[in-house]
């Protein structure tokens, strides 16, 4: 399918509109949808006729699921250009949006995971429905929560943003709303309402007033209940104190996160700590660098093919990681991650 049926780019009087079309595929990022809408998005910056821009996923099932990972996958294990090429570019798409001029709208509606993250939460409005799901689950597949993950979870409450960068666990509406991965709560009733006046905007400086309008207001979720565990657990100077702190707990919360932790790449577990605990202090174009970085050297590691393999190729589910215990991880590689990447990374960081 070519790029511009997966993605469709209109305008509606003041509102320009994306629209991810790969439904079957849950809507997930290729390169060339990232370059297209990387591309328009420049022009809608300088169009005075756009006063806005909406994003969102066909079909209801996700908003978007990720990045195409098993073409990530298979460039990987051939050594060919792609992986640059993909991560490089949907970088400078995060921070066109990240840095984006006009009121930008994701409309989270449905499953936003992984790149589907990059291309909302670093946008200025982002809508939560009663079917979003939330998740940064990179760590399950021997990658790191990227995509911006370096800037914007280490700013979430507490210990929240390294407890969901660790452990992939999920969010939903309520959950993203009050921990601010959402600026609004608009149930699914009045989404067909919420698009339709923002459609009829003129002026960038009614997007707020709209907004306002449609949406509800949370008072209460799920994640209220364990954030004292979380942040009892995950704000530790490292991962031993962490794991320590959840073997020493006597719960059940303790018990299943500590299950959870110990079944993710303990390579990525430990680059992913360093990557947030550096984040806090970064800006966002430095943290999208870092992750490039990162990034380049999961790709000349194991775990990331062999977490594909075991969920998406064989879906065996069942990773052998190299090594296998965060205990066996040499601290001297987990480094070795965060090093300049020379050449790579100056023609990255010099792009527009």
């Amino acid at each position: 399918m070519s790029a511009a049926a997966d993605i469709i780019f209109t305008q509606r009087g003041a509102l320009g509109h994306v629209l991810l079309n790969r439904p079957k595929a849950l809507n997930a990022l290729t390169l060339e949808m990232a370059l297209a809408m990387t591309e328009q998005l420049l022009v809608w910056a300088d169009d005075d006729g756009v006063q806005a821009v909406l994003v969102e996923g066909a079909g209801e099932k996700g908003f978007c699921a990720g990045g195409d990972i098993r073409a990530l996958y298979e460039s990987g294990k051939a050594g060919t250009p792609y992986w640059y090429e993909f991560y490089s570019n949907e970088y400078r798409l995060d921070t066109l949006i990240q840095e984006f001029p006009k009121p930008y709208v994701a409309l989270i509606d449905g499953i936003t995971m992984g790149g589907g993250v990059g291309i909302s939460v670093n946008g200025r409005y982002r809508i939560a429905s009663d079917r979003t799901v939330f998740a940064m689950p990179e760590t399950g597949i021997g990658l790191i929560p990227d995509v911006g993950g370096s800037y914007f979870l280490p700013r979430m409450p507490g210990a929240m943003g390294m407890y969901l960068g660790l452990t992939g666990a999920r969010l939903k509406a309520a959950d993203a709303t009050m921990l601010g991965i959402a600026t609004h709560y608009v149930p699914d009733i009045a989404l067909d309402a919420l698009r339709a006046d923002l459609g009829e905007i003129t002026s960038s400086s009614e997007v707020d007033g709209i907004l306002a309008s449609h949406a509800e207001a949370i008072t209460e979720a799920p994640s209220d209940a364990i954030c004292g565990h979380v942040n009892a657990h995950f704000a530790k100077q490292n991962i031993a104190a962490i794991i320590s702190s959840l073997e020493e707990a006597e719960n059940d919360w303790a018990v299943k996160t500590l299950g959870t932790l110990r079944a993710k790449s303990p390579t990525s577990v430990l680059v992913t700590f360093e990557q947030l605990s550096r984040g806090g202090a970064l800006s966002f174009r430095e943290g999208i660098a870092q992750e490039l970085r990162c990034v380049m050297r999961v790709r000349d590691g194991h775990d990331f093919f062999e977490g594909v393999r075991a969920v998406i190729v064989d879906k065996d589910n069942d990773p052998k990681w190299k090594p296998a215990r965060i205990e066996d991880v040499d601290p001297v590689y987990v480094a070795a991650h965060f090093d300049n990447l020379g050449p790579q990374e100056q023609t990255f960081l010099e792009r527009k």
